[in-house]
C-alpha cells in the first residue's frame, strides 16, 4: 500500500467515526453541531406536557384530599351510609353523607372546569351530582314509606355509596388524559 492511499483509507475512517461520533451524541450534552432552534423546539414542546402533567397532578391531589376526608366519615361502597345494603340509606345520615358527595362531586367539576383531558372525572361527577339532587327530591333521607319512593332511591343512593371511589378512579384517570 502506498502513502496515497494509506492517508485516503485514514481521512475516510477519520470522517465515518467523526460522523457516527456526532449522530449517536449523549442525550445530556449538547455539541457544538447542534442546532439552538432544534433544541428549543424541543423545550417548546416538552414543557407543555410537563405543564399538563402539573395540573394534572394538581387537580388529582386536591381532589383526593377532600374525598379521603369525606370517605373515612361516610365510608363508600359497600360500608357507605348510602349503601342500598344499609339501614342507614333512607335516613338524615345518607342524606348528609350525599350532601358530603355531591360537594366533592362539585369540587372536583370547577378544578377541571375549561380544562381537557378529564372526561372520565367530568362524567363521574356530573352523575353523582345528579344522583344527589335525585335522592333529596325523592326524599331518601326521610325514610319514605311508599314501595315506589323506596324502589326510586336505590339507584342514586348505590351511585351516591360509589361517588368517592369513582371520583378518586376518575382524577387518577386524568393522569391517562381520560
Amino acid at each position: 500500500m502506498n502513502r496515497k492511499q494509506l492517508w485516503l483509507m485514514v481521512s475516510v475512517v477519520t470522517a465515518a467515526v467523526a460522523l457516527l461520533s456526532a449522530c449517536t451524541g449523549s442525550d445530556d450534552e449538547a455539541g457544538p453541531e447542534s442546532s439552538p432552534s432544534a433544541s428549543g423546539f424541543a423545550a417548546k414542546s416538552a414543557n407543555p406536557m410537563s405543564e399538563r402533567a402539573a395540573t394534572v397532578e394538581k387537580v388529582k391531589s386536591a381532589v383526593e384530599s377532600r374525598l379521603s376526608v369525606h370517605e373515612e366519615r361516610f365510608g363508600s361502597g359497600g360500608n357507605s351510609l348510602c349503601s342500598t345494603a344499609s339501614s342507614k340509606m333512607f335516613t338524615q345520615e345518607c342524606g348528609v353523607a350525599a350532601k358530603a358527595t355531591s360537594e366533592d362531586a362539585s369540587f372536583a367539576l370547577t378544578q377541571i372546569s375549561g380544562r381537557d383531558g378529564f372526561a372520565t372525572l367530568r362524567s363521574v361527577a356530573e352523575k353523582v351530582e345528579k344522583a344527589a339532587v335525585t335522592y333529596q327530591e325523592l326524599g331518601c333521607a326521610t325514610n319514605p314509606t311508599e314501595a315506589a319512593t323506596r324502589h326510586a332511591c336505590l339507584e342514586p343512593a348505590a351511585v351516591l355509596a360509589q361517588g368517592f371511589p369513582d371520583l378518586r378512579d376518575g382524577a387518577n384517570l386524568g393522569l391517562a388524559g381520560k
